[in-house]
């Protein structure tokens, strides 16, 4: 009984409309599962990236029961999606993840491994609950993008590096500019702010340091783009 679960469907078997509606149906709901866990395991997230993970899976599975065994489809498939151009701007490295997670259900059920499939999507969804649940990976002193505006008489080398020890904040200088006709310098920092430092602390001595001039302080993590 459990062989018959896992056994998978031969390639060059002929396509038929069972098993055609098959596999788009499991194809479907293990792309809904794949969104639900997408959804719970992200603290922000994208509507219409959540609909991708909930037809991704079967987008793959129709492809892959298209080409079957035909050598001829394959390269006229790959050469007809060869002219797609994606042009959403490339997210969070998970995103890329749960997107190869989709692919690889899709691509389990377009082969008939219904399955495997089903096992291992439950395994990995449950697998990002647990990583979800012990936080693993995080950073506690997170990277944080300091903007400041200073006078061109203050020394940007090291204008805040007193602060900066004092507060235990780690930082590098990232970039430097001129603004206002050279009258005033942006500097921007990335700075890890342990859970203990009091960010308005920070900014005030930054303040009084730098004039009362211009302060941003991101407070999203930063994905090193500056």
């Amino acid at each position: 009984m459990i062989d018959s679960i896992f056994t998978t469907v031969a390639a060059d078997t002929e396509l038929t409309l069972t098993h055609a509606l098959l596999t788009f149906g499991i194809a479907i709901l293990l792309g809904g599962i794949i969104s639900f866990t997408y959804m719970k395991t992200q603290v922000a997230y994208s509507p219409s990236f959540t609909l991708t993970m909930m037809v991704l899976p079967t987008i793959v599975a129709i492809i892959i029961l298209l080409i079957g065994s035909n050598i001829a489809r394959a390269f006229s498939l790959a050469g007809a999606f060869s002219i797609i151009r994606f042009r959403s701007a490339p997210g969070d490295s998970k995103d890329i993840s749960y997107v190869l997670f989709s692919m690889a259900a899709g691509l389990a059920c377009g082969v008939g491994a219904y399955g495997y499939a089903a096992l291992f999507t439950v395994c990995l969804c449950i697998l990002m609950f647990v990583l979800k649940a012990i936080n693993f990976g995080a950073n506690k002193a997170q990277t944080k993008l300091l903007k400041v505006t200073i006078p061109e008489n203050l020394g940007y080398e090291e204008a805040f590096d007193e602060i900066f020890r004092k507060f235990g904040v780690g930082y590098e200088l990232k970039k430097v500019r001129t603004t206002e006709l050279g009258s005033l310098y942006e500097l921007v920092y990335a700075v890890q702010i342990g859970p203990q430092t009091s960010q308005k602390e920070l900014l005030d001595a930054v303040r009084t340091r730098n004039g009362n001039l211009d302060i941003t302080l991101t407070m999203n993590p930063v994905v090193q783009e500056y």
